[in-house]
């Protein structure tokens, strides 16, 4: 779902795919890039981190992946479905065993995938039992949000409690310049001790170079950098931000998003191309997969 994203990586074979992962991962590691998200429905992605930790021998990185999307495309990019959302106590099971097969003891962070409000996880109880022991044996617990309504999930992140401590660690949401309702509940956890990662800080691709979002692209041509560098850095200068995901799919894309490191920018920059959350969600469910 990332703008142009088929002519950044023509070769779609497993073997194709693997390679750029690792020459992306690598360029990744070489700029200082240490924490590397994944799920279970991100096709390959937890098997590629995996081999590619396992061969380079990065016993440093800190790795968080997602449970509850089932992966459904088989390697076609044109599926009807690529992923089935599931958030029932048996996928969890499920996938914990897959996700911990593949990362070991690599995996630091375990996050329920895209939760919304109409989604029964935080309402099961044994699912949150489980979720508890997880947290006991040493694995950090936390959710991703998503859609119009990401505060509503985030503040009902905050007050989950079991057995006297808060059971969520981390909260990851979306968070752009184009999408800013989530602020101020992310202000909120983060003052609260939860740690937050921004995800789609470029829109999957529209505050990108190629992207069609005009005073962005305007803007970074002024300041002499590119709109994806700028859109990040206006992300990590967030108050909240203590991770913010790149989603780069090549070397070159993760060279150019890590240039957002040397632009200084106030937190409100770029302020006036916000726009209402439910026209951002509408825009975005229209993006083709490619």
């Amino acid at each position: 779902m990332t703008v142009g994203h088929r002519e950044d990586v023509p070769d779609t074979s497993v073997a194709g795919m693997r390679a750029n992962a690792f020459s992306t991962f690598d360029e990744a590691w070489r700029l200082g890039v240490r924490h590397f998200d994944a799920a279970r429905s991100y096709g390959e992605g937890e098997a590629f981190l995996a081999a590619w930790m396992s061969e380079r021998g990065h016993a440093g990185a800190f790795v968080s992946s997602k449970w509850g999307y089932r992966y459904t495309a088989k390697w076609q990019r044109t599926a009807p479905v690529h992923e089935v959302k599931d958030h029932s106590l048996a996928n969890l099971a499920r996938q914990w065993r897959e996700s911990s097969a593949l990362l070991g003891s690599r995996l630091r962070l375990y996050q329920i995938h895209s939760l919304t409000p109409d989604s029964p996880a935080l309402e099961d109880a044994r699912l949150l039992d489980d979720l508890e022991r997880l947290r006991d044996s040493g694995v950090a617990i936390g959710a991703s949000a998503s859609g119009p309504r990401q505060a509503e999930i985030i503040d009902r992140l905050v007050s989950v409690e079991r057995a006297g401590r808060r059971l969520f660690d981390w909260v990851q949401a979306t968070w752009n310049v184009l999408e800013r309702s989530a602020g101020p509940a992310l202000r909120r956890a983060r003052n609260a001790g939860m740690r937050i990662i921004v995800k789609e800080a470029l829109a999957n691709g529209r505050l990108g170079p190629r992207g069609d979002v005009a005073p962005v692209l305007a803007e970074a041509r002024r300041m002499g950098a590119t709109a994806d560098a700028l859109s990040l850095a206006v992300a990590l200068a967030q108050p909240f931000a203590d991770v913010v995901l790149s989603g780069a799919a090549t070397p070159a894309q993760i060279r150019s998003n890590m240039a957002a490191r040397q632009i200084v920018v106030s937190p409100d920059a770029l302020a006036g191309v916000g726009i209402p959350a439910d026209l951002y969600w509408s825009q975005r469910s229209q993006l083709k997969w490619t």
